[in-house]
């Protein structure tokens, strides 16, 4: 099906790169991406956090959290 979508600077750029990771057109990609957001919204989660507002209040960590850590996510993630 054919249709136009006005995606967010940052939607579509993670929407090409993972296009180009599994050798997808960019449209599969955005098909393939919306099916696995509405399936991780469907399943409940078991949540040891803790809402307050938007943001996610996790328990202390004894660790500094630093970009490489974030980068390092990043990669397996694949972001």
């Amino acid at each position: 099906m054919r249709t136009t979508l006005n995606l967010s600077d940052d939607a579509l750029h993670v929407a090409k790169h993972y296009a180009m990771r599994q050798q997808l057109s960019l449209g599969d990609a955005v098909s393939a991406l919306i099916r696995t957001g509405a399936q991780a919204q469907a399943q409940p989660t078991i949540a040891a956090a803790t809402l307050r507002g938007r943001f996610a209040m996790l328990p202390a960590r004894d660790e500094v959290i630093t970009i490489d850590h974030v980068r390092e996510l990043m990669e397996r993630e694949g972001i």
